[in-house]
């Protein structure tokens, strides 16, 4: 008698892949609560949260495929394992985009009244979330959806009111006005990790400063922000430029050029001698490193940009007008008295809002900061100690580079959208990162003592962009260790950037950007996930080529085809698959043997790959073992040996053997079509899942 174990001729993925993922989800088995008791030691990873602002793009694809990689190898090893899921409120972005949907109906925040816009705001989220969850399904991502969080819902309030309150009371928050990055469209603070900085065609004006007590002297300063001279408080060179030295001895004042005010001539080693001509115009209130001149200094900060982007303070002629505006009216009345020197064409870089790309300004303004100066050493001791250890190393120094700025972190905002500063009376919204470095120990429970607080947390790894090194990254180490004395995970793996196949950013706007859900349609989300993997050998950067995705589809076609033959082989009832290959309960031929041995080598490979983060090598490894090895070789040979009555029994135990464990390799990285094939083999005992059969030996 012979069982029927059928494999359609040609795979289709849209018929599977759905069906398949029913099948996980109906067995539970993502939820470590609900694996076979073998299932011991605990393994988690927690998602990086997308931002509820839109569907996800390759990058989220890439980075969720190789965690979920690492979860499925290590379900298979036997760990508890957690991936837990969960999307980022994202306050300035997401409010930035339902303010432009508002826009299109000739409608502002402001017409609708806040409570209004936060309704319209939910109404966004819970659409956008749904999208983004479906998504992480479609590419197959065993997450486990009982535990889904959001930066926003009330247990997760509670953490980040907690943190707030604790950092308070330490005396680490405090209020204060100094000068912050600041967004005239967004109209809210910005931390300088939040700015983009564009290259853009400018000018560099050169400006005659006479001597205070003699017009026929004077300094030249050149600068490429002339709008910003009413707000100079001192002009400043290098200690080392012998130029002024005797200027800074007999310590001379100058008189601001278009305004009645004497402003002084000092020394700082922080001016760039070989900028211009080596004399820099000090502006505390409207640039962050003549703020820093300014404290140790003592000099004043007087505004002249507000808010709206317009001059404030200033003579008559020019109050009111934009920035632009006050620029090329100031250079033109340098130029009538005579103190416009030359103007040079110079490449600037402008500082713009990294959500919708609006110039920035620098302006003093009261905000909440936090104190970093003992949380960025805590965070560095983490690293430098290797409690937490940076894949590639390289990474380090960005890390240890930011923190090593000492500057206080601006953890307020002035938009509606996100976490309120929980004081009474208080309008302004937290950062969103504050809320985000929660994460690792939020998302698990905290404040509360939660079971899975006390069993998955550190969490193993993060695997991230190198973008939000010290966005996010430094943020949820200090913010761990200070929390719960722990780091909040053992590893960072920084995922390589996915680039145009030209080299150029992705970018939706510009029509570059690639959306993951069309390449699964096309393509399936196995060949996806295998056309993204195939390109990571080790450089920092993937020109996306849709090749690799074509040349995973035929890849996933040979692994069908491979089966289809191997199935009929061992269709007799009496047939079962041994857990385990005793080699030496067999006679077996030298094809047996080099293909076994092949085996054997490959799992060595793949597994010191996977432990190593070298997805690219461990698929490449394993196309090369299926494709060439197995196929082209041994099941070639193996049509003669079944032929012959002396190696047909052996031959097929060789062959299901084969199969069945290179199934289990290829599972993590090609989980649907896998978990398809593994369902119709005649496996001796209970068959629940290939998630969690025993990963080869």
């Amino acid at each position: 008698m012979k069982r029927k174990l059928v494999l359609e001729k040609v795979y289709n993925p849209k018929l599977v892949e759905k069906k398949i993922y029913q099948f996980w989800e109906k067995s539970k088995l993502f939820n470590p609560d609900h694996l076979p008791k073998r299932h011991k030691r605990p393994y988690s990873i927690v998602i990086p949260p997308p931002n509820v602002t839109g569907e996800l793009h390759i990058g989220h694809a890439l980075n969720a495929t190789c965690q979920d990689i690492l979860i499925r190898w290590k379900r298979m090893k036997g760990f508890k394992t957690l991936w837990l899921p969960g999307t980022d409120h994202a306050g300035i972005a997401t409010q930035y985009v339902v303010e432009k949907q508002l826009k299109k109906e000739n409608l502002t925040r402001f017409d609708l009244g806040k409570e209004k816009f936060i309704e319209r705001v939910w109404q966004w989220v819970k659409k956008c979330r749904k999208i983004i969850l479906e998504q992480f399904k479609k590419l197959g991502c065993s997450l486990d959806w009982s535990r889904t969080r959001f930066t926003l819902d009330k247990e997760y309030s509670q953490a980040v009111k907690k943190a707030f309150f604790y950092y308070y009371k330490k005396g680490l928050i405090y209020k204060g006005k100094r000068p912050i990055n600041w967004c005239p469209r967004c109209q809210t603070s910005l931390s300088d990790l939040e700015i983009e900085y564009k290259k853009e065609e400018g000018k560099l004006w050169y400006i005659k400063y006479p001597f205070a007590k003699n017009e026929n002297s004077f300094l030249i300063v050149a600068t490429t922000r002339p709008e910003t001279i009413f707000g100079d408080t001192a002009l400043a060179v290098n200690p080392k430029d012998k130029r002024y030295k005797e200027l800074v001895k007999k310590k001379i004042f100058l008189s601001l050029p278009l305004i009645e005010r004497e402003i002084p001539l000092i020394e700082d080693s922080a001016v760039d001698p070989d900028f211009g001509t080596g004399v820099l115009k000090i502006t505390p209130a409207h640039d962050l490193r003549d703020y820093e001149i300014s404290l140790k200094h003592h000099l004043p900060l007087i505004e002249v940009i507000d808010k709206e982007g317009k001059m404030i303070q200033v003579p008559a002629d020019y109050q009111g007008l934009t920035v632009w505006e006050a620029r090329e009216k100031i250079v033109k009345d340098l130029e009538k008295l005579g103190l416009l020197v030359k103007v040079e064409d110079y490449q600037v870089s402008i500082p713009k809002c990294y959500r919708c790309q609006t110039s920035t300004e620098i302006l003093p303004s009261e905000q909440w900061f936090l104190k970093m100066k003992d949380l960025a050493q805590m965070a560095k001791k983490a690293v430098s100690s290797g409690m937490v250890k940076f894949i590639p190393k390289r990474w380090e120094k960005i890390y240890f580079d930011w923190l090593s700025s000492g500057k206080d972190w601006c953890i307020s905002r002035q938009i509606w959208w996100g976490h309120k500063i929980p004081l009474r009376g208080r309008e302004e919204v937290l950062d969103t990162w504050f809320s985000s470095a929660l994460w690792p120990f939020a998302a698990l429970g905290w404040p509360k003592k939660s079971k899975d607080l006390r069993r998955f947390y550190p969490t193993d790894v993060l695997s991230t962009d190198r973008g939000i090194i010290n966005l996010w990254v430094a943020r949820m180490i200090f913010s761990g260790m200070e929390f719960l004395k722990k780091v909040p995970f053992r590893k960072v793996f920084i995922h390589p950037t996915v680039l145009t196949k030209e080299g150029k950013r992705m970018s939706k706007s510009l029509g570059t950007g690639i959306d993951p859900s069309l390449l699964i349609e096309k393509y399936g989300a196995d060949a996806t996930r295998w056309g993204i993997v195939w390109q990571m050998m080790g450089g920092q950067d993937i020109k996306f080529v849709e090749d690799n995705i074509v040349m995973g589809q035929k890849f996933c076609n040979k692994i069908w085809n491979a089966s289809r033959f191997v199935l009929p082989q061992v269709q007799d009832s009496k047939f079962k698959i041994p857990r385990k290959f005793k080699l030496k309960a067999f006679k077996l031929t030298l094809a047996d043997k080099l293909i076994l041995k092949a085996l054997k080598k490959t799992i060595l490979f793949v597994d010191k790959s996977l432990e190593d983060f070298q997805f690219g090598r461990a698929v490449r490894s394993l196309y090369n073992f299926f494709w060439h090895d197995f196929c082209d070789i041994y099941i070639e040979k193996s049509k003669s040996q079944l032929k012959d009555n002396a190696t047909r029994e052996t031959t097929k135990k060789v062959l299901i053997y084969v199969l069945l464990t290179s199934l289990k390799l290829l599972h993590p990285f090609i989980p649907f079509i896998t978990e398809q094939i593994y369902l119709q083999l005649p496996i001796f005992g209970k068959k629940k899942s290939l998630m969690i059969e025993n990963w080869p030996e």
